[in-house]
């Protein structure tokens, strides 16, 4: 005798439908976590380049603020400030240890330097170098065209001084570099650095604003100072931005943070 089979009901369409769409509702929510939790991750990822581009840049900028006027001549400023919003600074100061004497008058202008009996291996053909009379207190930048380390003497045919230097001008290796905002790149604005006979280059990437006081040894704080020499501190105010726009933030796309810092110009008077 054949068993009767007992039939087995599928699942109607409606429980199908209600099936759907609690996976429907599930997926989305998963979906959901996953995207608010990318973004998160992408914005995190933004904040900290944000971060690592403003300290280097004001470590920089601090670094070299506390060199300014180490060892220059009379004839220079330690600095020169320009309240340009956002703010420019050019920066000098002696490279130590890298100097000579001229021993021979120069008979015009094109001469070469005589430095005979001294070490001018410091020097670099190319290089911006700085002369100074000690007496006149006038000095000049100048680009070196050829070392001759053996003889003590220092070609200038390319860029002739304004005048004949005498017998104890002093050659040396003087730095100077200056620091700008470039807004040109309206998507990353960047501080740039540019040393003397090279290409302006990128330092800190997005960073937008710039901002330099003074404060003098009457203890008056000013945007530009008039005398460099009664400049006791230097106040920076560096903004910076991330790196890329989040379009869930209403007013303003960028997330921005402000990093200060004050330098105390030890190489100037007390």
């Amino acid at each position: 005798m054949l068993r009767k089979l007992k039939s087995i009901t599928g699942m109607t369409m409606v429980e199908l439908l209600i099936t759907l769409l609690l996976t429907g509702i599930i997926s989305a929510a998963m979906f959901k976590v996953y995207v608010n939790q990318h973004h998160a991750w992408i914005q995190q990822d933004n904040v900290i380049e944000m971060q690592q581009n403003a300290r280097a840049a004001i470590d920089e900028l601090t670094r070299q603020l506390r060199m300014s006027g180490y060892d220059i001549p009379s004839s220079l400023d330690a600095f020169d400030a320009y309240n340009t919003n956002p703010d420019t600074i050019m920066i000098y100061y002696k490279i130590a240890s890298c100097d000579a004497p001229i021993e021979h008058k120069m008979p015009k202008p094109s001469a070469e330097l005589r430095c005979d009996g001294h070490d001018i291996s410091c020097f670099y053909d190319g290089q911006f170098a700085y002369i100074f009379d000690p007496v006149t207190e006038v000095g000049e930048f100048f680009t070196i065209s050829k070392v001759q380390t053996a003889a003590g003497h220092i070609q200038h045919n390319t860029d002739p001084l304004s005048q004949s230097y005498p017998l104890g001008s002093e050659v040396m290796s003087v730095e100077f570099v200056k620091f700008y905002i470039d807004n040109s790149d309206t998507a990353h604005p960047a501080l740039m650095v540019h040393y003397p006979g090279m290409t302006p280059q990128v330092y800190a990437e997005d960073i937008d604003d710039l901002q330099f006081t003074y404060t003098l040894k009457n203890g008056v704080t000013v945007d530009t100072p008039v005398l460099k020499d009664d400049v006791r501190q230097i106040s920076i105010t560096l903004r910076a931005r991330t790196p890329n726009p989040d379009n869930e933030l209403l007013n303003n796309p960028y997330r921005y943070r402000t990093y200060q810092s004050k330098v105390y110009l030890r190489n100037l008077g007390t």
